[in-house]
């Protein structure tokens, strides 16, 4: 939710966002999570406007 990263690979892999949100909590329990979020906030671009090239 704070930066869109599990909305990205899920629409990215066509899961449910829910499921790869409890994966980061798994992950984030074992101590790995929050590496790999943030590696992946990086790594992932930013969404561009919706609408297409060239509107306002």
């Amino acid at each position: 939710m704070i930066a869109g990263v599990c909305g990205a690979l899920a629409d990215r892999f066509g899961l449910s966002v829910g499921l790869v949100r409890l994966g980061f909590l798994v992950f984030g329990l074992v101590g790995a999570g929050e590496i790999v979020y943030i590696a992946l906030w990086i790594l992932i671009p930013t969404r561009g406007p919706t609408g297409g090239p060239g509107s306002r």
